[in-house]
């Protein structure tokens, strides 16, 4: 569906600057566009390369799995429908890990892996269960303590201090995260009432 909006929009631009006369100025802008895209890739890929290479490393030393075991407490609390020993709480934690340190591409491996693992389980395969909305929520409103990829944005647009941003990257992620998982928990309740 949103290939067709993406579409329908690229295809209306171009009518109407054939329309208007204004054929130069939208190859212009299209090679204008591309040219920024590749000098914006060009600047982000040596930060987000080397924080993908410390997740891959901290992933085969066994890193992940201790911090998996570390915060497994707390996310079998997240999570009550899932066993202790579940192989999703490791992709979960690892998810965490890797959004916390601003990797979403690194982290979204985890996430399909710890999405399909709930599924397996899924009693309504159409339907959603507590443990996926819960994770969903911590995957897209979760706490940011190093925003890699902003970073590297704002070190490509050469500001002063691209690193000034991350207080207040955690203390907004923290504050969606705790809503969201309030939200998500009062939700629950009033469901099982």
């Amino acid at each position: 569906m949103v290939s067709i909006i993406w579409g329908a929009f690229i295809a209306i631009g171009i009518l109407f600057s054939i329309g208007s006369g204004q054929v130069e100025g939208i190859n212009s802008a299209i090679l204008k566009g591309a040219s920024d895209g590749m000098e914006l890739l060009l600047s982000m890929m040596p930060v987000l390369v080397l924080w993908s290479g410390i997740m891959k490393i901290a992933e085969d030393a066994g890193i992940l799995q201790k911090f998996s075991r570390l915060v497994q407490p707390l996310l079998h609390k997240l999570f009550p429908s899932l066993q202790k020993d579940d192989p999703a709480l490791g992709y979960i934690a690892s998810n965490i890990a890797a959004n916390a340190l601003g990797l979403g591409s690194a982290a979204t491996p985890f996430g399909l892996k710890a999405m399909e693992s709930m599924q397996k389980k899924n009693p309504h395969p159409s339907v959603a269960t507590d443990s996926m909305v819960t994770f969903l929520i911590l995957n897209t409103a979760g706490v940011t303590i190093i925003p890699t990829t902003v970073i590297a944005l704002r070190m490509g647009q050469g500001s002063a201090n691209p690193s000034e941003i991350i207080l207040t990257s955690v203390l907004a992620t923290f504050c969606s995260s705790f809503a969201g998982l309030c939200l998500d928990w009062f939700l629950r309740k009033r469901k099982q009432r």
